[in-house]
């Protein structure tokens, strides 16, 4: 089990690098939006027309890789939206299980077949090497790249989840010799 912990732990500092790393890209984002928004009313009454669609996309883009890589740290970090109306109110081991069932039945199933699927398309958009249909777009291929990347982290953290989970099973109660927090791994 040991062993299994150091390979999450690994995993945990992995996606915790990228989702911090990845919360500067809202930075960006909003700077993005802003020079849109100052070039849009600075060349309107000047009587020039900028082409904003390059900006509008980037946003977008910037938008989208904080969505993907944020999902796997969001998960690390317990923050994902959940209805637990009866978890909350489970012991600590119950919770166990139902965290490791749901990545096992329903988190990694669904990564690896987004995997899957994504796949195709994201090397189809890299061999005509695909592009914005609109003027002064930008080339959509490395954005779809970024698709299966973050399913491939998000199944990572899963694999994590489910060793952390694990563990929480494999812990049992010590005799109240030490104190009543005092717990040992079997």
């Amino acid at each position: 089990m040991p062993a299994l912990l150091r390979i999450s732990n690994s995993i945990d500092s992995l996606n915790g690098w990228i989702g911090k790393a990845t919360g500067w890209l809202l930075l960006a984002m909003i700077f993005v939006g802003a020079l849109s928004a100052i070039l849009r009313y600075v060349g309107q009454p000047l009587g020039i027309s900028i082409s904003l669609n390059a900006l509008g996309e980037s946003q977008w883009y910037l938008f989208s890789a904080v969505f993907l890589f944020g999902a796997a740290w969001t998960l690390q970090e317990d923050a994902h939206v959940r209805v637990d109306v009866l978890y909350g109110r489970l012991a600590p081991k119950k919770q166990a299980v139902v965290d490791l069932a749901g990545t096992l039945l329903f988190l990694l199933p669904f990564c690896i077949l987004m995997l899957w699927a994504t796949w195709p398309a994201v090397l189809e958009s890299w061999a005509v090497r695909e592009v914005s249909p609109d003027p002064g777009g930008l080339p959509r291929y490395p954005i779809k790249a970024l698709v299966p990347i973050a399913f491939a982290l998000l199944f990572l953290q899963g694999v994590s989840q489910a060793i952390k989970a694990l563990a929480a099973l494999r812990v049992t109660p010590k005799p109240a010799l030490d104190g009543p927090d005092t717990v040992e791994v079997t």
